[in-house]
């Protein structure tokens, strides 16, 4: 069974999982508050959860705009969130010189999509002794992750998921070739389905990066039916107003909703399977 370890939990193989927060921390009330929502809901409604927000966005369409709150402000509000709530956190890392800091707070690792052939991150990543989260390359093919797990295996850590978030179509656009969670499962890792990076328009709106929020339930619901271990979503409560990637991420009082039917669709799976 596919699976590994987050903060002495094991994800991958069983019930569904997700990963959920805002793109960006903006502020630490808001970010607490947007934890402490989804920790009722995850506990409302049974399913892991591991809280994500990033502490910068370096990979910004313009140079202007916001990145976030920087890392020593970041990973202090992450330690917040993850005594207040008790949920996991994940973060991205963008260099290997912050691999140490931020490892010493979240409970997962996250390699951005841009960054995930980057050997020296991924091998500081993977000797951190946390798990690592590395997002596939919009401009690579599945099979390519061979050798993002033979780093990781490299480096001593078996703790590593993988994760579909779209391939690049022309100028502009991202497709989903569902066909990318099986191929990667066969790389003996769990797979997670990334539903609203997935929607982006990548500089369609000239300085930055649009999407269509409406896309993510299909895309979900579709990668659940594929078989996908978890799903990653951003969310906000308005997301029209945040600074990084509103387009793409859900309102808050979407959540639920989506959780449910994705629930639904993975206990018709399992069901399947052990019917078998």
């Amino acid at each position: 069974m596919r699976s590994v370890e987050i903060a002495g939990r094991r994800y991958g193989g069983g019930p569904l999982f997700w990963i959920a927060g805002p793109c960006v921390i903006e502020t630490r009330d808001l970010t607490l508050r947007i934890a402490d929502t989804l920790a009722q809901l995850a506990d409302r409604l049974g399913f892991p959860l591991v809280f994500k927000a990033s502490f910068d966005k370096a990979n910004r369409s313009s140079g202007k705009s916001f990145r976030g709150l920087g890392l020593d402000e970041g990973v202090r509000i992450l330690a917040d969130v993850r005594q207040a709530t008790g949920l996991p956190v994940t973060t991205d890392i963008h260099e290997s010189h912050q691999v140490g800091p931020v490892a010493e707070v979240v409970d997962l690792l996250q390699v951005p999509a841009f960054l995930a052939r980057q050997t020296d991150l991924l091998v500081a990543a993977g000797r951190s002794g946390r798990a690592v989260n590395v997002k596939k390359g919009q401009f690579m093919a599945p099979w390519d992750m061979k050798n993002v797990v033979a780093k990781m295996d490299e480096a001593g850590n078996p703790n590593l998921l993988l994760t579909e978030r779209g391939t690049t179509f022309g100028y502009g656009n991202l497709v989903n070739d569902m066909r990318a969670i099986p191929w990667m499962q066969d790389l003996g890792r769990p797979v997670v389905f990334d539903a609203t990076h997935s929607v982006q328009t990548p500089g369609s709106q000239g300085d930055r990066t649009g999407g269509d929020r409406r896309m993510v339930p299909y895309l979900a619901r579709a990668a659940v039916a594929a078989g996908c271990d978890g799903v990653f979503v951003e969310t906000h409560p308005t997301p029209d107003t945040s600074p990084s990637d509103g387009p793409n991420m859900i309102p808050l009082d979407d959540l639920p909703a989506l959780v449910q039917s994705c629930t639904r669709i993975r206990q018709a799976l399992l069901a399947g399977e052990t019917a078998r």
